[in-house]
């Protein structure tokens, strides 16, 4: 085993405040005890204790996942009003979002996601064990790795005419297509940190702030779509545009979010240069991770490239970007 392997799977530092716990776990704390409490309450009927159990652990996994879902469905809501408003451009740009949007960028936001996704893993384990200040670490790491993915992906991104018309797309799609994506470029390096982050704050059931912070900029992101496309009228470019930018946006707000808040002050010290150590590591775990995830989202994108190749491809991608 080499010396950057070393490092990544050499044991957790001990944390230097073993006595502190973040704020986030202690309504978790108090709920395992009020459930462990019930369940062990001889004295109530045996459904009424399960009933009442229940009722408690819906209630934490409603807290929990109500936020995440929220991020995940507002995320495809600004793509989503973003291909609608290229869609009123006209036909051709509304394919072309389509191509541009589901065909290429879905092949990055899999890859990132399931290469973010390795982060989750980690910083669960260094909080599980309360070695707060390696999720920082982590999270560095996993966004100087995914940063040099996003630079190798960029490529692909400039690339993307001569691509897809080697897959058969049709010329004219392709060239307003790769419009469409010149300006999603940024939006690649917003993926490479917000997914970090995301895992980084979901490992410590920190989940509300991101949901607030989408919700905003998906307000923002629509009155900015709004004015960029039709009275600036930058047409296509300017709505992709405004997407990558309304990312950047929710990766600065979050960003702020860790410095600033009092949850985080445990887990984010400040930058280390320990996150560059171990990355050859990282790496392999974050493929498998991404592996798994890309699997599930590229059939998507295999099917709006195969629709790209029927006898009217601007009918077909239009209807399967309403569909």
């Amino acid at each position: 085993m080499d010396s950057s392997e070393g490092n990544f799977y050499r044991p957790l530092p001990k944390s230097s405040h073993p006595s502190l716990t973040p704020q986030s776990s202690e309504k978790h704390d108090e709920s395992s005890g009020e459930l462990e409490s019930i369940l062990s309450d001889t004295g109530l009927p045996l459904l009424q204790r399960y009933r009442v159990a229940t009722w408690i652990e819906l209630k934490l996994l409603f807290y929990l996942a109500a936020p995440a879902v929220a991020v995940y469905l507002i995320n495809y809501l600004m793509s989503m009003s973003t291909q609608i408003v290229s869609g009123h451009l006209g036909n051709l740009e509304l394919a072309a979002a389509s191509l541009g949007n589901t065909g290429i960028q879905i092949f990055a936001y899999g890859l990132m996601l399931g290469m973010g996704s390795a982060v989750e893993t980690l910083c669960g384990q260094a909080y599980g064990a309360n070695k707060y200040g390696m999720l920082g670490v982590y999270l560095q790491r996993s966004i100087i790795l995914l940063t040099l993915t996003g630079i190798l992906l960029t490529f692909v991104y400039i690339f993307c005419k001569p691509l897809l018309i080697l897959l058969g797309e049709s010329p004219e799609i392709a060239s307003a297509a790769a419009v469409f994506v010149y300006g999603l470029i940024p939006q690649i390096f917003a993926y490479a940190v917000n997914f970090p982050i995301q895992k980084f704050l979901q490992a410590q059931s920190i989940v509300a702030p991101s949901a607030y912070i989408s919700a905003a900029t998906l307000v923002v992101h629509l009155v900015l779509s709004w004015f960029v496309v039709y009275k600036v009228g930058l047409g296509l470019l300017g709505a992709s545009l405004v997407l990558s930018l309304s990312w950047w946006i929710v990766v600065l707000a979050q960003f702020i979010y860790i410095v600033k808040s009092e949850r985080c002050k445990e887990t984010w010290t400040g930058f280390s240069v320990e996150a560059f150590s171990g990355l050859f590591g990282f790496f392999k775990l974050s493929a498998g991770s991404a592996v798994m995830l890309c699997l599930e989202t590229w059939y998507f994108q295999v099917l709006v490239l195969l629709a790209g190749l029927l006898d009217n491809p601007e009918l077909a991608l239009d209807s399967l970007s309403i569909w």
